[in-house]
């Protein structure tokens, strides 16, 4: 059984709950989505077949109790729910990084679901599948990546429209670069009280845009 395997690395995590641990990123070609701020574009087309046994293998050489699934849109490949179950049968702390424009029904419960909810300002808006929110656990956790003033309020309705905070632990937002300054969105947050992690991509201030990282 194989998946098309855009690259397979060993880094810090830069973004979530386990942000900061060393993890085994495996990142799945191709996305269905376009959203306007895409760092990972590289991974629309770009990868090779790749079995699931040697998936496992490379991500158990590389040591980490974590494992980070992530794409492009990983669960726009069906093979992507096997190599989830068979990462947490063989012991890793498994999470997936998922748009949120794909069924989540189906995804092992043993994996941390990181799901975007995309905002007006990622231009893919439209393509939220609501219905995940009913399949969401409270080790999950909810992403708004904000763009504007406007993505802020969107994002504060969507949290109340959903009661997000009674389904998952966490709900991050993170500023869009060059488009929302961290300060910005900080004062935002800390102005309204709002119960949520703000956070920073990690990885690019250790390494900018650095291939494998």
């Amino acid at each position: 059984m194989n998946l098309r395997i855009n690259e397979i690395f060993h880094s810090l995590q830069g973004e979530s709950r386990t942000v900061g641990l060393p993890t085994t990123f495996v990142r799945l070609t191709g996305c269905p989505l376009r959203c306007g701020y895409c760092d990972t574009e590289y991974a629309f087309h770009e990868g090779s077949q790749m079995a699931i046994t040697d998936i496992l293998a490379t991500v158990k050489n590389n040591g980490a109790r974590h494992v980070c699934v992530t794409g492009g849109e990983p669960l726009a490949q069906p093979n992507c729910l096997v190599l989830l179950r068979e990462l947490c049968d063989a012991g890793f702390e498994v999470s997936i990084e998922t748009s949120g424009a794909m069924d989540i029904a189906s995804v092992d419960p043993r994996v941390s679901v990181v799901m975007d909810l995309k905002t007006p300002g990622s231009n893919e808006c439209d393509r939220n599948l609501m219905s995940n929110i009913t399949h969401l656990k409270l080790k999950d956790q909810v992403k708004f990546v904000i763009c504007d003033r406007r993505d802020y309020d969107w994002a504060k309705a969507k949290m109340d429209q959903y009661d997000l905070r009674s389904r998952v632990d966490e709900i991050l937002f993170s500023p869009s670069f060059a488009q929302v300054t961290a300060k910005d969105l900080a004062e935002w947050i800390l102005t309204d009280r709002l119960a949520v992690r703000m956070q920073l991509q990690l990885h690019k201030f250790i390494w900018g845009d650095e291939p494998g990282h």
